[in-house]
């Protein structure tokens, strides 16, 4: 029972991890990225449909995304979702491809930015922190319950902060790799 809790922890915190990278590929670090248009949805004959299920997307430039749809006559739809998203592009189009130049990220952005991955990375501090909490709350239950002595509550709460532990640093060095590309002209 006590590792399926801590089986179960783990793959939570992975779980977290993975949504925090998930989280950062949307933000731009100045550098063209498809995953920039991840969140984007295009309401595509009715209904909303994610840019990159009717488009391909790519960065042949490190300053210069294209869009080409799949379906020529979604352009002007998929050119409203890019204009109406909060990425702050203008797009281009020639009727076939559209072209999304990526400006240079102001100063007074990249600090934005950087405060925007920080808070980011507390949220999902906040959430491991959370799950180690359920965790050791179970583990007490075990105790309480006898299934557990309480040698072994204080051993399985051990494993369950370094646990923690680890996840920690792996956000804090995903965090600060992500400043670094912010920052970087």
């Amino acid at each position: 029972m006590r590792l399926e809790i801590h089986d179960n922890l783990e793959q939570k915190m992975k779980k977290s991890i993975g949504v925090l990278k998930e989280e950062l590929l949307s933000i731009r670090a100045g550098r063209a990225n498809p995953a920039l248009l991840d969140r984007i949805t295009v309401n595509y004959y009715g209904s909303e449909t994610p840019l990159k299920q009717i488009a391909g997307v790519s960065a042949p430039e490190p300053r210069l995304l294209v869009v080409q749809p799949y379906d020529a006559s979604s352009i002007s739809d998929i050119e409203r979702a890019i204009i109406q998203s909060d990425l702050g592009i203008n797009p281009s189009n020639d009727g076939k491809i559209i072209r999304l130049a990526i400006p240079m990220l102001t100063e007074e952005r990249r600090k934005e930015l950087q405060k925007i991955v920080k808070k980011l990375g507390e949220e999902i501090k906040v959430a491991l922190r959370n799950e180690r909490r359920d965790a050791n709350d179970k583990l007490k239950k075990m105790q309480k319950n006898k299934e557990l002595t309480e040698d072994d509550l204080k051993k399985c709460e051990e494993e369950v902060q370094k646990l923690t532990d680890k996840y920690t640093k792996e956000i804090d060095q995903t965090i600060s790799q992500k400043e670094k590309e912010i920052l970087e002209v």
